[in-house]
């Protein structure tokens, strides 16, 4: 037997408020990628050439933290993976870099921090819904996120150079280490405190 017309009707209505609902949340979170991604992009152009490494000054980890911290693990490392693809199809997304550019850069020596990017921010996002959304829980879950990216790309270097262990935290670790430090507890400050702005005004 089939359905009366009314609950045909309500059926119908209940698919059609389901389906607009996805589409809604697909596309902000289309958004928030695109908009997250474009971040990173500008942050790593402000990017300052050390002589002494091939490894720049970069503001794009900061944005990684950020990310991480605001977005929800899946949707953090989807929008560093948006960067990296962004990048490796030759977009000007990462810092700018003499002779190299789209997925040469990505293999060349600062690949290893680039690619650690998706793995970092989830990793953050993950950890600070689980201990808490404060300055304190949220610098920590950074800090680890830095460190991920410092590691990876450390270990890339080393693949690529065949340089000591001395040699190597010279060139990928002890220069970035104050400047993480800075980027770590403003990453946490600006999150604790966007956090507590949307709780305050519902």
């Amino acid at each position: 037997m089939s359905k009366p017309i009314s609950a045909q009707l309500v059926s119908g209505n209940a698919h059609a408020a389901t389906t607009a609902t996805r589409s809604s949340a697909w596309l902000r979170s289309t958004g928030v990628v695109l908009a997250g991604s474009a971040l990173v992009a500008v942050c790593a152009h402000l990017a300052l050439p050390l002589y002494f490494t091939p490894v720049p000054l970069s503001l794009a980890p900061f944005a990684v933290l950020v990310i991480g911290l605001l977005l929800s693990p899946r949707l953090a490392a989807s929008t560093l993976g948006a960067y990296l693809l962004e990048g490796a199809l030759g977009l000007p997304v990462f810092s700018p870099t003499p002779a190299i550019a789209g997925l040469a850069h990505l293999l060349g020596p600062t690949g290893g921090y680039l690619l650690s990017y998706p793995v970092a921010a989830a990793l953050i996002a993950y950890l600070v819904r689980r201990t808490g959304r404060g300055f304190a829980p949220a610098f920590l879950s950074a800090a680890l996120g830095s460190l991920v990216i410092l590691t990876c790309g450390a270990l890339w270097l080393a693949a690529l150079t065949h340089a000591s262990l001395p040699s190597l935290f010279t060139l990928a670790v002890l220069p970035f280490l104050p400047g993480d430090v800075l980027k770590v507890a403003a990453a946490a400050w600006l999150a604790a405190g966007w956090i507590h702005l949307r709780r305050r005004n519902g």
